[in-house]
């Protein structure tokens, strides 16, 4: 014999912009460095790291640095979204995500596992296009007079005198 439970709807508050960001941006982040972290399987990738080479790049402290400084702004992206004020928010969110696109699209030339490097891409351009979305849709409100023009200091407390 079975118990009958209550019929309750889950709580589904909408997600807050920022947080929708934020998430958008750690997903990323992780995709990005689980595709880096798999392209150590492909066969000649570790060989040429130990020569040297990172794609045609020679592996130098210029190379990393300039890697790192590549994903600090997506790492970055998180936080700016959650503390940044929401107008400053908005615009860099676009135009980071903008500057972003090409650069995730750079990745997968001259792979030769191209449905591994073309899945990666894929998803970061959805990542991508999400910020986009989000930012550009960021929920407006608005001013109404009530709370822009509020009765005056002097005058509130001219009328707790009386």
């Amino acid at each position: 014999m079975s118990t009958r439970r209550p019929t309750t709807t889950l709580d589904d508050r909408p997600v807050p912009v920022r947080a929708k960001l934020a998430a958008t941006w750690t997903s990323l982040m992780f995709l990005y460095a689980y595709v880096d972290i798999l392209n150590f399987f492909t066969p000649g990738v570790v060989e040429d790291i130990l020569d040297g080479k990172v794609f045609v790049f020679d592996l130098s402290q210029t190379f990393s640095t300039a890697a790192l400084t590549l994903m600090t702004v997506p790492i970055l992206m998180v936080t700016l979204s959650m503390t940044l004020p929401a107008r400053a928010s908005r615009v860099t969110n676009l135009v980071v995500a903008s500057l972003y696109v090409p650069v995730t699209a750079f990745n997968v030339l001259g792979e030769s596992w191209l449905l591994f490097y073309g899945l990666g891409v894929v998803l970061e351009l959805v990542l991508l296009a999400l910020v986009l979305r989000y930012a550009w849709t960021w929920p407006r409100t608005a001013h109404s007079a009530t709370t822009t023009a509020g009765p005056h200091p002097r005058t509130v407390h001219a009328g707790q005198r009386a």
